[in-house]
Formats: C-alpha cells, sequence, structure tokens
C-alpha cells in the first residue's frame, strides 16, 4: 500500500496531446521557467520515449532557467576536444548554450539543412537536444522531425535482416571542406585526419529498447567491411526509403517554443528562410552513451 508521501503518476493523456504526426507530442501545462514536479519529469521521460519530440508552447526563460530545465533530463554534451561540434572553439571548448541564429555570434545561417542527428560523429553522440525560439521569420525556418524507429520498422524482413550488426561511419562534416560539394559517400580511401567511430547502422535505443535506423540523410559515410560500389548501394536505397512523409512532422516555430527530441531516434532538417529575417534560437544538448 502506497503511503501518503508516495508520488501519484500524472496523467499522460491531459499531459500530452500527440500531434497527429509520425512523432512529437504537444506539453501541457507545464513552466519550464519554474521547478517542476517529479512525477511531471518522469511522465515527460516516458512522453519522449513514446513520441520521440516533446513541444513545449507559451515559455519565457532566462538561460540559467533553460539550463536548469534541460539538466532535469540529463547532462549536457561535452565532445572531446579532438571532435569539433557546431560552436567548437580553439582547443575543442563548446558552449553550453548554443546561439542557432543568422545574427553576429550565432552558428547555422539561413540555408537549408539536410535531415541529420546531431553529433553522429563523435563517439559519445548526444542523447538530445532542447531547442528555445526567441525570434523566427514570418516564413520558412521550420524543422521536421524523422522518425527513425518508424522508418527501421518499415523496411522489408529481408534488408533489416542484412542491415542488422553492420557498423556505419559517418565522418565529420566539421573537418571537411566548406567550398565545393561534399560526398554522401566515401567511396575512395583518403588519410584520416581525425578519429572515427563506427556506430551500428541499426541502434537500439538504450531507454526503450526500440530499433533505431542511425544513418543520416547526406552525411559523408561509409559502411564497415562492405566493398565500395556495395556499402554505397545499400547507403543510397535507405536514404531513398527514409525520404518519406509518412515519417515526418514538420515544426512551423513560434516564439516560446521549446522542442525537446531524443537525437538517439530522429533526424531533423531545416528549410531555408529569407536572410533578412530574423532567426534567434538557443539550444542545448544532453550528453548520450556509445550507441548499440
Amino acid at each position: 500500500m502506497a503511503s501518503s508521501f508516495d508520488s501519484q503518476p500524472v496523467d499522460s493523456n491531459k499531459l500530452l496531446t500527440p500531434t497527429g504526426s509520425a512523432l512529437g507530442a504537444v506539453v501541457q501545462g507545464v513552466d519550464a521557467s519554474a521547478p517542476v514536479a517529479a512525477e511531471t519529469i518522469l511522465a515527460l521521460k516516458q512522453g519522449l520515449l513514446d513520441h520521440h519530440i516533446l513541444i513545449f508552447q507559451g515559455q519565457d526563460l532566462a538561460e540559467d532557467q533553460f539550463k536548469a530545465f534541460a539538466t532535469y533530463f540529463g547532462n549536457v554534451f561535452n565532445p572531446p576536444p579532438d571532435v569539433p561540434v557546431l560552436a567548437s572553439k580553439e582547443g575543442g571548448a563548446t558552449p553550453e548554450i548554443v546561439l542557432v541564429a543568422n545574427i553576429e555570434g550565432g552558428y547555422t545561417g539561413n540555408g537549408e539543412l539536410t535531415p541529420h542527428s546531431d553529433h553522429h560523429w563523435a563517439p559519445l553522440p548526444s542523447a538530445g537536444s532542447f531547442l528555445y525560439a526567441l525570434e523566427v521569420p514570418a516564413k520558412g525556418g521550420d524543422t521536421t522531425f524523422y522518425n527513425m524507429h518508424l522508418a527501421y520498422t518499415t523496411l522489408d524482413a529481408a534488408t533489416r535482416q542484412r542491415i542488422d550488426g553492420l557498423q556505419l561511419i559517418t565522418y565529420n562534416p566539421f573537418l571537411q571542406s566548406k567550398d565545393g560539394q561534399r560526398p554522401t559517400y566515401r567511396s575512395t580511401p583518403k588519410p584520416l585526419i581525425s578519429p572515427v567511430f563506427p556506430h551500428p547502422l541499426v541502434r537500439t535505443h538504450p531507454n526503450s529498447g526500440k530499433k533505431i535506423l542511425y544513418l543520416d540523410a547526406s552525411t559523408e559515410v561509409e559502411v564497415v567491411g562492405l566493398p565500395a560500389s556495395e556499402g554505397e548501394a545499400l547507403i543510397a536505397e535507405l536514404r531513398a526509403h527514409i525520404d518519406s512523409e509518412r515519417f515526418r512532422y514538420t515544426h512551423r516555430w513560434k516564439v516560446g517554443d521549446i522542442v525537446y527530441w531524443d537525437n538517439q531516434a530522429v533526424l531533423h532538417a531545416r528549410t531555408a528562410f529569407d536572410p533578412s529575417s530574423r532567426r534567434v534560437l538557443k539550444r542545448i544538448s544532453l550528453a548520450g552513451s556509445r550507441p548499440f
């Protein structure tokens, strides 16, 4: 028999409203600027496992409040000094809160960003990220999320059997030339200029146990142990499969939105927007574990 001091579970039907798309739920009644009850945090953690992204609307936070809220769900991601990521400084230092903006001091500009998972090339990729909108353009700059568990489970049985157990190297895009076209598959060996960290092409989610197709849409990759032509053809086939509306939810940002996504289970992409419009968001990424 539970004591009067035990937390009572939160009714997830009142807390979360699914988007009606392949993933995502809108969170009701949570003020991220204030302390959040334990039972609500637990319900949100379960909600992330169920829906892959959580959407908090109408938020108004200072940076310290933003960090306090995000760290209910884990420690801040801190990459190794020799593995650069977005906003890495000389020596490898990375800010805890990254300015994702097309203003001075910001990162990612105003162009299109293809579907990807953050820090895929790191030894311990981030577990998730929070993105908080302060200014948004009237048109464009939308973020589309892809349900990569659904992408895996909808593959035919023969393909699932073929790819289970394969290892994939994702090459660091921050160590590639910014000029010219970037390759999407490493079909010709090149001297390594940084460490590489093979991860499963099909990873198991460390909390839910779900199988995830762990592959970006256009980042340069290489399947370990396969001839170049076979590996390139396989990746092209899988990427064509990913490119489907049935796996997507597109978020059209409003000021005060916070989106928390499971970086272990989804890809995210961004549409381009007018460079004369301001788009100012702040991102906190959470530490992850070695994929398995």
